[in-house]
């Protein structure tokens, strides 16, 4: 019985050592506060291992500058008061007391500690924060936290990233039988950083074994990467679609359907995004806090602003331009320069800032290197959405009936009591409206400046002749198909042969299939 007492008696005394080995010490923190930056590196990688409520308080006071060197003491000084970091007493401060010098690679080292003991945190975000801010560690020095971290972790995605983060350290260290066992793990990686530290291990690395695991390794990642590369591509290519769709499906019924090559309708998106950017200084001038609804407020601003001025238009220049195409063409060519010269005098000739709401902002993470923007994925949806519309208006409205009334015979619709001069306005203000919502859109993308329209409107007139004249479901089509044939050839050739490469093909389709990809049928194609 005395030996079993004097057994757990030593067993305490033990256990009480190594609590006070791993507790911080006045020495200790003296070691990370003060002397060269290498020693204090090595003191603060060596007290973050095992570490205790006063460590991570006084690396927190370190790294928000609140220390000062005393002699041999290191004192926490806040709000005038000194606060010994081990006992966590009050102390006096001494005249004499220096602050601590941090340089910035200090700094950089206190900003991983931190992130490395929130990895014990209670809280998933801030573990799933300090994770992130780890994700491209390399020092072996972290492991013992880690491994505490692992063996603490209960969700299996954070799980499964502290354990690439574990191998990514183990792959450069020492041990050649757990480098290989690190590359192994770390071929199921789908992480374009991972590649880049296979890559350099592989560089040096000497042992065969481990060599041919780093290169299995790396043909699995790349494949992997290849994938996210695909699909990134393919959105990519869907988003440029929409955005081509928005664009051509106003000049869908202005050319389309009128016959009037509108070669203004590239500022007339401009003036759409022009009054998305008025909106939003109205609301950041007079409701600053209902800030993330501007964009909401904006699309009918922006729609009626740019159908008021394709209205004028119309009874202004275009309605005596009926049935003479080319002469359309050089009348709204002459009014594109007047709008754009306009614009310049009122905003000025530099670019304007229009900020995306914070819903708008961030993105859904789907691969390691495949992030969707909001914004993206919002002018998505809205896309289809007023291509919906407008599919309801001209196909089951009595506004749509009397438009392709007109277009497919003005005489009889106007014996059939039709107000042509009336349909040909509220038909042209239609489409400059939707050249509106796309410049409303497109400000959430790009830069908004008088030269805005210029860039989309070749590609906007090739969507809808490429879809066939007066089809909106051509001009689906021929939008979509574009984009993402632009985005993946840019991928395979560069940005400026995948323009030629497009060009080129629109040109060869269209000798050979004029009417586009769907035809009008019937007696109307005449």
């Amino acid at each position: 019985m005395f030996i079993t007492f004097f057994h757990r008696l030593i067993a305490c005394l033990l256990l009480c050592a190594a609590v006070q080995a791993h507790a911080l010490t006045a020495e200790g923190a003296r070691a990370m506060a003060a002397g060269e930056t290498d020693e204090r590196i090595a003191a603060l990688q060596q007290a973050i291992a095992t570490p205790d409520e006063a460590t991570v308080a006084f690396v927190r006071a370190m790294a928000d500058d609140a220390v000062k060197i005393a002699g041999s003491r290191a004192i926490v000084v806040k709000d005038g008061r000194g606060t010994d970091p081990v006992t966590g007493a009050e102390v006096p401060v001494p005249e004499e007391a220096e602050d601590i010098v941090n340089n910035n690679r200090m700094r950089g080292e206190f900003d991983t500690a931190l992130a490395s003991l929130q990895l014990l945190s209670p809280d998933a975000a801030q573990r799933r924060a300090a994770i992130e801010a780890l994700k491209d560690e390399a020092d072996e020095a972290r492991l013992p936290l880690i491994d505490k971290a692992l063996a603490a972790e209960r969700e299996p995605g954070l799980k499964a990233r502290l354990e690439a983060i574990r191998a990514r350290i183990q792959l450069s260290g020492s041990d050649a039988a757990q480098r290989q066992l690190a590359a192994q793990a770390l071929a199921a990686s789908g992480n374009p950083a991972t590649r880049t530290v296979l890559l350099e291990q592989l560089r040096s690395e000497q042992d065969p074994k481990v060599k041919a695991a780093i290169e299995a390794a790396l043909k699995s990642v790349e494949s992997r990467l290849q994938w996210g590369e695909r699909l990134g591509a393919l959105f990519s290519g869907i988003s440029l679609g929409s955005i081509l769709l928005l664009v051509a499906l106003g000049l869908a019924i202005t050319y389309g359907l009128m016959g009037v090559i509108n070669m203004a309708h590239g500022e007339l998106m401009m003036i759409g995004a022009y009054a998305t950017y008025v909106v939003q200084g109205l609301f950041q001038r007079y409701l600053p806090g209902a800030f993330d609804a501007y964009l909401i407020a904006a699309v009918p601003v922006a729609f009626l602003a740019s159908a008021l001025m394709g209205a004028l238009l119309e009874r202004g220049v275009i309605r005596f331009l009926y049935g003479r195409p080319l002469e359309t063409l050089l009348a709204t060519w002459g009014i594109s320069l007047m709008l754009q010269q306009l614009v310049r005098t009122v905003f000025g000739a530099q670019n304007v800032g229009v900020e995306n709401p914070a819903w708008m902002s961030g993105g859904v993470q789907v691969l390691e290197n495949l992030q969707l923007p909001w914004n993206r994925l919002v002018i998505v949806g809205f896309a289809f959405a007023v291509l919906a519309g407008v599919a309801f208006l001209i196909g089951r409205t009595r506004l749509g009936l009397f438009v392709r009334g007109v277009t497919q015979n003005r005489p009889i619709a106007s014996c059939m009591g039709v107000n042509t001069a009336r349909i040909d306005t509220y038909a042209f203000a239609l489409g400059s409206g939707i050249a509106g919502l796309a410049g409303c859109a497109l400000s959430q993308v790009g830069n908004v400046g008088p030269d805005l329209g210029q860039g989309y409107i070749v590609d906007s007139f090739m969507v809808v002749v490429l879809g066939g004249v007066g089809q909106l479901a051509g001009t689906v089509y021929a939008a979509l198909g574009l984009g993402v044939l632009n985005k993946f050839l840019e991928g395979w050739a560069g940005a400026v042969l995948a323009k030629i490469a497009v060009l080129v093909f629109i040109i060869v389709f269209i000798q050979k299939r004029p009417q586009g990809i769907f035809a009008i049928k019937g007696r109307t194609a005449d």
